[in-house]
């Protein structure tokens, strides 16, 4: 399950989001982020996963590889829609068995987070698929650029180091996990089966290996800046220097679109004037 993790990973193709300012990719993630949650009702997060589909395609990044996100988190998946549909007791009763108890409503909140869940991991991998950890660095700390106008520049500038370095070891830890749990199984070490407590207890020996191999990492990566002379963001310049082009314009334009369209079906939906009833 853990190689299936590929968020943090930069996947290069010649699309048109690749080439998109890396700031307006990080404005509209956040948007996205927004109107996953604010979309209450099948209409708006029908047209919410048209458009994320959209973009998916225009990516060219092979959907096996988004879907490998979503194996890497399917028992909190698992977890969130039993979760829901058990807790929400609102709407008729669907399905009655001893004590518990499954609703409508139960249900409509299940397939709803559910459908968020996927849908916030395949946006954020598209985000890391189509931008370089340079690219994002710097998308950060533009967009808290008004940030340095309060002599928080260096912070500025660290934060979205330390952001885009997390981002970026993420597939390497991962990695490094496998390697130690392949190891410990050559060695006759047993982590999946027995109670709860011996597998969480057997987790220790992979652990404090990866912990070690992780101040490694750090430490290294720590020389290796310091041996290139980085001294923080004061009085650095960039090769690349990023501008909005007519494809920029373009995307603001359908992105504009795309929030005036939830906000109309949203209050469609709350007037009565458009209705969905399964039930």
């Amino acid at each position: 399950m853990l190689k299936d993790i590929t968020l943090g990973q930069y996947y290069p193709t010649n699309s048109v989001l690749h080439r998109l300012d890396p700031r307006l990719k990080l404005i509209v993630l956040f948007a996205i982020i927004v109107f996953i949650f604010i979309s209450s009702n099948v209409f708006s997060l029908a047209f919410l996963i048209l458009f994320i589909a959209l973009f998916i395609i225009i990516s060219k990044v092979p959907f096996k590889i988004y879907i490998r996100n979503i194996k890497s988190i399917v028992l909190i998946i698992a977890l969130t829609t039993t979760l829901n549909a058990f807790y929400v007791d609102t709407g008729t009763v669907v399905l009655k068995f001893w004590n518990i108890t499954i609703t409508s409503g139960g249900i409509e909140r299940a397939v709803f987070m559910t459908i968020r869940i996927i849908l916030l991991i395949l946006s954020s991998a598209m985000l890391t698929y189509t931008t370089t950890p340079t690219e994002l660095t710097y998308a950060i700390e533009s967009l808290l650029g008004p940030l340095k106008h309060l002599g928080l520049g260096n912070a500025v500038h660290t934060l979205a180091m330390m952001m885009t370095i997390a981002l970026r070891f993420i597939p390497t830890l991962v990695e490094e996990t496998e390697k130690i749990m392949n190891a410990q199984k050559s060695r006759g070490a047993d982590l999946e089966s027995g109670p709860l407590l011996k597998r969480i207890k057997s987790l220790l020996p992979i652990l404090i290996p990866l912990l070690i191999s992780s101040f490694r990492r750090a430490y290294d990566l720590a020389e290796a800046m310091e041996c290139r002379c980085y001294s923080g963001g004061k009085g650095r310049q960039r090769m690349k220097q990023f501008k909005l082009g007519v494809r920029d314009y373009i995307s603001i334009f359908i992105v504009i679109l795309l929030i005036a369209s939830i906000l109309v079906i949203n209050y469609l939906y709350s007037a009565g004037i458009i209705y969905l009833n399964v039930w």
